[in-house]
């Protein structure tokens, strides 16, 4: 195998849910847009549009906050049926370069393009014809970073938005790194990025010379990670058809639920809505996670596993109606109910494990 710089690609659509939007509707156009809930109620900005950033709106912002920061702008509930028609749209595109599409979500993806099904040797060539496609097919832009690993493309696709693109070689990523402040980091929000620089860590390059003792009492078993992509070194793969290590749903509720009978039935329609996920996908789950936030804005989060894996929804409900009874919620306001799934399998990795069991004489799952 060649010890050659791989070509990674990070692409990443523009402003993707306000930009479908602005594209379907002439009247948003140029103007302040942001997707999401109601701002009489407890909505929250999904996605906002450029002009809307102009004003310090962002995603996750609650969505009466955003309005007063900005009278004049225009709310527009989100179609996520249509974003991933798009996206569908868009993914097929990037296919067409590789077959190493490792989709993120909606919006964006990592390729590995080192080989390309466009048989172009250089990445940024790529990048130029998959963002002239993705303009032509589906009238949107997007920004691309080209880098020789993961972490790189994905500072890269950022660092000129929108429409941009960034390419860091090799030769180039030393310098490039001396540029980023700590937060470039992967794994270092805000509250680490504050302990990080509680030390003396403000610089992505001051990681290098930390204590490492004093650097792992701080972010714990981070601190080996950390030091290596302060280095520029990401291994990790481009990886298609990434397995699901969870699914979930949840809702935040206009008005605080008080009665055992709103949130039971609150839980059962999201344990259908996850086992409708599950099953889509062809998966079963072992682990059924039950997350609520009261009133105070105070989460909590239980779980449960045991055998054998399911994707029926009444069992997803029975259990995460259990998981509720190990809270404070018959007490207490609750603002947002979620139900999730984790240890998932197909059923051909359930029949394997089956078979490993029976000559041990073992009870099947």
């Amino acid at each position: 195998m060649s010890d050659a710089p791989r070509k990674i690609i990070h692409l990443d659509m523009d402003a993707f849910y306000a930009s479908v939007e602005q594209r379907d509707d002439p009247a948003l156009r140029g103007k302040p847009v942001a997707v999401g809930g109601s701002p009489q109620g407890r909505g929250v900005v999904a996605a906002c549009s450029y002009e809307a950033r102009k004003f310090g709106i962002h995603s996750a912002m609650p969505m009466a906050r955003a309005l007063r920061a900005c009278p004049e702008l225009l709310i527009v509930r989100p179609d996520f049926s249509k974003y991933r028609e798009v996206s569908q749209k868009v993914m097929t595109i990037l296919r067409c370069a590789t077959p190493l599409v490792e989709p993120l979500s909606l919006d964006e993806a990592y390729l590995d393009v080192t080989e390309n099904l466009l048989q172009q040797p250089l990445a940024m060539e790529v990048a130029k014809h998959l963002k002239a496609r993705i303009r032509e097919e589906t009238s949107l832009t997007a920004s691309a970073g080209v880098a020789p690993n993961k972490f790189l493309a994905k500072i890269a696709s950022g660092w000129n938005k929108p429409d941009g693109l960034t390419v860091i070689a090799p030769e180039r990523v030393e310098a490039f790194l001396h540029k980023l402040p700590v937060e470039a980091l992967w794994g270092v929000g805000p509250v680490t990025a504050k302990k990080l620089r509680a030390i003396g860590i403000e610089k992505l390059v001051d990681v290098r010379a930390a204590d490492e003792q004093r650097l792992r009492r701080t972010v714990g078993s981070l601190a080996d990670w950390l030091r290596r992509l302060s280095h520029g070194d990401d291994p990790r793969r481009v990886t298609p058809d990434r397995p699901w290590k969870s699914i979930s749903a949840e809702d935040t509720y206009p008005e605080d639920l008080t009665s055992a009978r709103e949130m039971h039935a609150e839980i059962e329609r999201l344990a259908r809505r996850v086992a409708a996920s599950v099953a889509k996908k062809g998966l079963y789950a072992r682990t059924v996670t039950l997350k609520v936030r009261y009133a105070n804005f105070t989460t909590v989060t239980r779980s449960h596993t045991e055998e054998p894996a399911t994707r029926d929804a009444k069992i997803i409900a029975r259990r995460a109606l259990a998981l509720l009874e190990r809270t404070d919620a018959a007490a207490r306001p609750v603002r947002l109910l979620g139900v999730g799934v984790h240890g998932l399998s197909n059923a051909e990795q359930i029949h394997a494990a089956s078979d490993l069991l029976e000559p041990l004489n073992l009870p099947s799952p």
